[in-house]
């Protein structure tokens, strides 16, 4: 039955799309979440949703404006958090209202919602197309890449941003690195599992790995394998049962966390926080 699925061409490109898209979200959403940034990935979705009403209202690709609606709303609010002080769950409410606003303006300006902004709500990623599927590769290369050879940086920024600015790591820019490529794997996520549920992708895999409280490295990797696994297994069982893909994989996310709460309460993984080892 599987080894049928997977003849199918659409189906290939959806898991290999599906898969570099879970592998992203998973290691950029680690950082974000030990940083406290869990909802900043919300607010730059909801920020790509008016990139994408904008495309669809100037006849643009709406992927292309919303890349740099994304980078450019990101960047801004960490502008903004260094500034003018304001607390971080206040910036982000107001990304988040304002994309939102601007999308449900130039909506009702095009004619209301159609099917293209259903399929970037809710995701569509049995759809993606070959070139998407090319360019999902590509930036998540990119990404992964990016982020391995600055890992150390990330790592030590992540944990002391002070210590780390007396060590001379350029902080500034590494955080404003991170809110870009935090853009860029939120709108390149948004095929996979829409708008409304990207945050979920990036924030859910990460806290049930950080439950079972090991060394930095070993909570990616099983970050990475709990995002692989929900997305996977989503996409094949929301196939063979006709339901939405996105809203499968994040219910499995949710039971893969459900699980790993359940083995935390049995007393099993007794650290309760990440350690991190001198060979991180």
């Amino acid at each position: 039955m599987v080894f049928d699925i997977l003849a199918y061409g659409f189906m290939q490109r959806a898991l290999v799309s599906g898969i570099a898209i879970a592998l992203m979200c998973s290691v950029v959403g680690l950082f974000l979440v030990l940083r406290r940034y869990s909802l900043f990935g919300d607010a730059i979705a909801h920020a790509s949703f008016g990139g994408i009403a904008a495309g669809l209202f100037l006849g643009i690709y709406p992927i292309w404006v919303a890349f740099a609606v994304s980078i450019l709303s990101a960047l801004g609010l960490t502008k903004i958090r260094e500034k003018f002080q304001i607390s971080g769950d206040a910036t982000v409410a107001i990304l988040l209202s304002s994309g939102l606003a601007m999308g449900v303006i130039l909506i009702s300006l095009s004619g209301g919602f159609t099917v293209n902004i259903f399929t970037f709500l809710f995701g569509s990623i049995l759809l993606v197309s070959l070139e998407n599927t090319i360019m999902i590769l590509g930036l998540a290369g990119i990404i992964l890449v990016t982020i391995l050879l600055l890992y150390r940086q990330l790592v030590y920024t992540t944990f002391n941003e002070e210590q780390a600015k007396v060590s001379g790591i350029p902080v500034e820019k590494l955080n404003y690195l991170l809110v870009v490529i935090a853009g860029i794997t939120v709108v390149s996520s948004i095929q996979l599992v829409g708008i409304l549920l990207i945050s979920s992708l990036i924030v859910i895999p990460n806290v049930s790995a950080v439950l079972f409280g090991r060394g930095f490295k070993q909570t990616a990797i099983l970050s990475m394998i709990f995002a692989v696994f929900s997305t996977v297994a989503g996409i094949l069982t929301s196939y063979s049962f006709n339901i939405a893909p996105g809203g499968m994989i994040v219910l499995l996310s949710i039971a893969i966390f459900a699980v790993s709460l359940a083995i935390k309460s049995t007393g099993l993984l007794k650290n309760k926080t990440i350690v991190i080892s001198k060979s991180t």
